[in-house]
């Protein structure tokens, strides 16, 4: 049996200079646009490296933290997990805590999906971006891009 995962996690918005955000479609959901997310494997793990590690699961780029730099928002959201992702945490866990970063990238970086992950991926300005997602605190997170980037 797979370990229930913990319920604390990152959200990664990948933007360019300009702006333009990166969702990527979910495999399990398809129709369902994100930026990056994923729960921390350990307790103890750094968010940094969460961040880090997820971001270049779902999509291949690496966070070097010279020419690639993830930055903590020292933001956090708790929400509650939605009905169908439930059956991952423990009995009794319905809420999770969503640590926000951000990452400039080039336009042109190559984008490498986790096909067991994720279908598609797009680029769209930060305000369609913050349209097409399913999640209303990534949606809030790409809104504040431009006041967290400046």
């Amino acid at each position: 049996m797979k370990p229930y995962k913990i319920p604390e996690s990152v959200l990664v918005v990948i933007h360019t200079a300009a702006l333009d955000v990166l969702l990527i479609e979910r495999a399990d959901r398809p129709g369902y646009w994100q930026s990056v997310t994923g729960s921390l494997d350990a307790a103890d793990e750094p968010l940094l490296a969460t961040a880090t590690r997820e971001l270049f699961e779902e999509t291949g780029i690496v966070a070097d933290g010279e020419h690639i730099v993830l930055r903590d928002w020292r933001l956090s959201n708790v929400y509650e997990i939605y009905p169908v992702w439930r059956h991952r945490y423990a009995p009794g866990v319905t809420q999770n805590t969503e640590h926000v970063f951000s990452v400039e990238v080039p336009r042109g970086i190559a984008i490498t999906l986790s096909p067991r992950e994720h279908l598609n991926y797009l680029w769209l300005p930060y305000l369609e971006a913050a349209d097409r997602c399913f999640s209303a605190s990534n949606a809030e997170a790409i809104l504040q891009l431009p006041h967290q980037v400046r």
